[in-house]
């Protein structure tokens, strides 16, 4: 049977994709991360996912879907470089591990990546968690709402330290399970080391992840005794480099922190203890400091709180809890580069721009500090299309009212969030 040619035509037509029409955002004002200012009302012209122009003023762009945010200022969508997706701090995280599947915190996860997006968090680097890989994927495939997630998958350990998976366990469980090794991240030499990284570039991260020091939460003692070795750290910083990864280095301690330092990772996680030698030399080698003051303020809190933690943690956390602001002002008074993160899992996802007021609290500029959230952070992602509203980024735009940077508590009150051109948190009317 033929078609007749008008026929044939429309078929023609109706199989062939259809095009959505540009998205036209008329910004009241504009941050412009690059230069860390305000460059006054822009009309930012969204097409397929990028920006593909930047106008002065309220501009009409012909054929486009406009969205009006006079009064507000738009950002680039914000970057939080550490998270941890799949868990959130309760009173029953020690024991819930024995009752829950790995389903059902997956499926409690769906909220904290709403929650995250919907804050204005469009971006986030996800440091240790076997189920942030599936949630990227989801995200990815858009069957849940969330943030872009670069995943670390399994954090990698030594025997007893910070993420080493067995610690806590008593003997009958410790010798059910065996000796954890570099499949579980945790390690001990140097081909180990080799063998952990490969291992989580089976799996699929994005990044890697190491814990140079104790831990706050971790079921040990020490939170700041160091757990690598330089030659191990620096095992995993150069097989990570043939995979393309770069290297965030947990560490509360300042040993341990200038053995990563030394061992060529590309960020410091916490650092609380840091000293003022440790402090020259991530300048000298240009290491990233991500401070997680948010982490901090949580943990010194609930530390107070009996019964939220075990009494082996309770101490820890006092200890970091009231270091970290202190460390904060005069890191950053000595010129050590920062980018933005909150740990948020150990405090609450959504609550992720609290870090900016805590920021400014410890001495920084609004400003510098939102460019901590974006073109920073880009940087420590080696993301060369996020963090700016330019021509050909993603287009990923937070929208706030009034001017975050003379009252940086707006970045709290987010009322419209656009990523990879699809509006996540529409205006409300």
């Amino acid at each position: 049977m033929s078609l007749r040619p008008g026929l044939l035509a429309t078929a023609v037509l109706l199989a062939l994709p259809v095009q959505a029409a540009p998205t036209a955002l008329q910004c009241g004002d504009v941050f412009d991360a690059k230069a860390g200012r305000l460059i006054g009302a822009q009309t930012i012209v969204v097409d397929a996912g990028r920006i593909t122009a930047v106008q002065p003023g309220k501009a009409a762009v012909p054929g486009a879907t406009t969205i009006d945010l006079a009064g507000h200022t738009c950002s680039p969508g914000w970057i939080d470089l550490h998270v941890h997706v799949g868990q959130e701090s309760n009173p029953q995280s020690y024991s819930e591990g024995f009752r829950l599947d790995d389903v059902d915190f997956a499926l409690r996860a769906t909220q904290y990546t709403r929650r995250t997006v919907e804050a204005g968090f469009t971006s986030v680097r996800d440091l240790g968690g076997t189920i942030a890989p599936h949630l990227r994927d989801a995200i990815n495939a858009g069957t849940i709402p969330g943030p872009r997630i670069y995943a670390a998958g399994k954090s990698i350990a030594t025997t007893g330290g910070h993420a080493d998976p067995t610690n806590g366990l008593n003997n009958t469980l410790s010798t059910l399970m065996g000796p954890p090794g570099p499949t579980e991240g945790v390690i001990n030499g140097v081909d180990a080391a080799r063998q952990a990284v490969r291992q989580r570039y089976k799996e699929g991260s994005d990044t890697i992840k190491i814990t140079a020091t104790g831990g706050v939460l971790s079921y040990a003692r020490s939170a700041d005794a160091p757990q690598f070795t330089v030659e191990e750290i620096r095992a995993i910083v150069d097989t990570a480099k043939d995979y393309g990864y770069t290297v965030a280095a947990h560490a509360h301690g300042d040993v341990g922190m200038r053995r990563a330092i030394e061992g060529g990772v590309t960020s410091i996680e916490h650092g609380t203890f840091m000293s003022d030698a440790t402090m020259r030399l991530m300048k000298e080698k240009g290491t990233w400091w991500v401070p997680t003051l948010s982490a901090g303020r949580f943990v010194g809190e609930k530390a107070e709180i009996d019964g939220f933690y075990p009494e082996i943690i309770r101490p820890k956390a006092r200890a970091v809890g009231t270091q970290i602001m202190a460390t904060f002002r005069r890191a950053y008074a000595a010129g050590v580069p920062i980018a933005f993160g909150t740990d948020a899992g150990v405090s609450p996802h959504g609550d992720n721009a609290r870090e900016f007021e805590f920021m400014v609290e410890g001495g920084m500029p609004a400003n510098v500090a939102l460019q901590a959230a974006t073109v920073n952070a880009a940087t420590v992602l080696g993301a060369t299309d996020l963090g700016q509203i330019a021509p050909g980024f993603h287009a990923d735009i937070v929208a706030v009212p009034g001017n975050p940077l003379a009252d940086i508590s707006l970045t709290r009150k987010v009322d419209f969030v656009m990523k990879g051109g699809q509006v996540v948190k529409p205006l409300a009317n």
